[in-house]
């Protein structure tokens, strides 16, 4: 891998994590057209950029939840999302611990990852018909979440897609859906950062891939993202969320075409 490689992967990290049309998803493209046999700890890698501009975008919330568990404060509106984060952890942690790898072996594929995408597509422009009137999140729809975002671990299957649009289908807000579905990130990127660190830690050496090019990487992912995210609840607010639909349907069309022509 190259710099330009690099640059380019990092590029496609930093927008397409935000924006529900699969970071996974087009990571894998673009290093099957370049060539490229990129361990699982490169992407990951790239996926603490993007945690990065979280930890910024919600520096305001992560630090009133903090606050709230030092002081074991469970009943504020702040301290009510600590348990509703930690049960819509545990799906993703399961799901990622017992079948996340065969999630990632079988749907590697051009095909599958263009059927990935026609799934999100559906998904996404379904979330239009949500009612949109609930403040409050339950633990059955934290649950419920959290099962979205294990299943993301296809890769062509946006996390923030499929989160935000179960919490719309479930009825609940869109300020409220934007801002759990971040949060919910948080402890999954953190657990598969470190798992994936221990796991692979030697792996980057012998594919090539430097110092060098692992910096540049994640600093133009933490830098398109940041915009990105902003771009993504503009397009919540004013209800177009349901549009990004039309992208993954017209990709996904795209790539069953070039599996089937034999790419």
């Amino acid at each position: 891998m190259d710099l330009t490689q690099a640059t380019i992967l990092g590029l496609i990290q930093g927008v397409t994590e935000w924006l529900p049309i699969s970071s996974t998803g087009h990571l894998r493209i673009a290093e099957h057209f370049f060539g490229l046999t990129v361990p699982l700890l490169f992407d990951v890698v790239l996926h603490f950029g993007t945690l990065l501009v979280v930890l910024l975008f919600f520096r305001g919330d992560i630090r009133q939840i903090l606050g709230a568990i030092y002081q074991r404060d469970f009943k504020s509106e702040t301290g009510k999302l600590i348990p509703l984060i930690i049960i819509g952890t545990i799906p993703t942690v399961l799901i990622g611990f017992f079948i996340g790898d065969l999630l990632d072996m079988y749907f590697s594929s051009l095909l599958a990852l263009g059927g990935g995408f026609i799934f999100s597509a559906i998904v996404l422009y379904a979330s239009k018909s949500g009612k949109d009137t609930e403040e409050g999140i339950s633990y059955i729809q934290a649950l419920l979440i959290g099962i979205a975002q294990g299943l993301a671990i296809i890769p062509s299957i946006s996390r923030s897609g499929l989160t935000i649009a179960a919490a719309l289908l479930l009825g609940i807000k869109r300020e409220r859906a934007f801002k759990f579905s971040f949060l919910l990130s948080v402890p999954s990127t953190v657990g598969a950062l470190g798992l994936t660190l221990y796991e692979q830690h030697g792996l980057l050496t012998p594919a090539d891939i430097g110092l060098a090019e692992t910096i540049v990487g994640i600093a133009v992912s933490i830098f398109v993202g940041f915009f990105a995210l902003k771009f993504l609840w503009r397009t919540l607010t004013s209800r177009k969320f349901h549009l990004f639909a039309l992208y993954c349907t017209a990709i996904g069309i795209v790539l069953i075409g070039l599996s089937l022509a034999g790419f």
